[in-house]
């Protein structure tokens, strides 16, 4: 079996704009900013053997604030710049029910099957408690960039840092101290 790390998109791949306190996502691929450190802490986790998922929830498009074109759109540019093996969408919203709308583990479930990873040598990266409940109902080991956005609730991370090149310098540590054991 393979291992992955999953990611959340905005907010860990790239810049979530903050409207009213609340993260939101770039609504054409020219607001697409990939963050600091990004490309590398990718590198570094695909030299190591991991997989590179995305999955991510758009609502907006439910909602219908957002075209699902520009959200493919935004997603093709992130993986001509970056290296992806895949990028899963949920676009309901929570009345939806959807299976694979975060916190549910829906992506991240289907993924781990189509890809034959193993959950349990697996990590999730999000900034929103969303994310976190959503790889920890996976089975995964979670991290969770910090941001300290208003009214998020409290979450229990395996660690809590500021950015992808943190979580992944954590993760490396990780599969270290696991080699070494």
């Amino acid at each position: 079996m393979r291992r992955a790390v999953f990611l959340d998109r905005d907010g860990v791949l790239n810049r979530a704009p903050v409207l009213d306190g609340k993260p939101t996502s770039p609504h054409r691929p020219e607001e697409l900013e990939i963050l600091p450190g990004v490309r590398e802490a990718l590198a570094a986790l695909r030299a190591a053997g991991y997989l590179l998922i995305v999955v991510t929830n758009q609502p907006d498009v439910a909602r219908g604030l957002q075209k699902r074109a520009m959200v493919a759109a935004i997603n093709r540019r992130l993986q001509q710049e970056l290296p992806l093996d895949s990028v899963r969408v949920c676009y309901h919203d929570d009345p939806d029910g959807c299976p694979c709308r975060k916190p549910k583990p829906g992506m991240i479930l289907q993924a781990a099957q189509d890809f034959d990873v193993d959950l349990r040598a697996s990590f999730m990266v999000g900034d929103r408690w969303r994310d976190i409940e959503a790889g920890r109902r996976a089975g995964c080991r979670t991290v969770l960039i910090d941001y300290r956005y208003p009214g998020e609730p409290p979450v229990e991370a395996d660690y809590r840092c500021g950015s992808l090149a943190e979580a992944s310098a954590w993760i490396l540590k990780k599969v270290g101290e696991k080699k070494h054991a």
